[in-house]
């Protein structure tokens, strides 16, 4: 079972979904970084120095220990910022992988020429022309 385990986890595949993940998840901490910290503060800015992160409707207030039941739309929008960010760069990863497959897919196979004759076939053909011109 373990050398089982051992073939399976050392498939290409695996291993290229486990590294896609971990570039995933660094890529997603990135993209967040780039609309919270960037892109947010630039839009809010521009629709008259709205800060998204803090747009909420208060079901409830606070009391004593019990925190504020809310519902933080600001944060909503910004995590569909961060969705359509995403889906924007994958959408053109994909469409330049597609490319490159595309083009090596098009590419004219060369035709493979004849291997070369081995020694011992050169001196048959040798043997063979003077057994006919006698």
């Amino acid at each position: 079972m373990v050398n089982e385990f051992k073939q399976f986890i050392m498939k290409g595949n695996i291993v290229d979904l486990a590294v896609a993940v971990i570039i995933g998840g660094a890529f997603g901490k990135i993209v967040t970084s780039l609309v919270n910290d960037i892109l947010m503060p630039v839009i809010g800015f521009l629709l008259g120095r709205i800060n998204f992160a803090s747009l909420k409707i208060v079901i409830t207030e606070a009391t004593g220990s019990v925190p504020e039941a809310a519902i933080r739309y600001g944060a909503f929008i910004q995590s569909i910022v961060d969705f359509l960010i995403i889906s924007l760069a994958i959408f053109f990863m994909l469409k330049v992988l597609m490319k490159l497959r595309k083009k090596k897919e098009e590419e004219p196979i060369a035709p493979e020429s004849p291997p070369e004759p081995s020694n011992e076939e050169i001196l048959l053909t040798e043997i063979r022309d003077i057994l006919k011109s006698r």
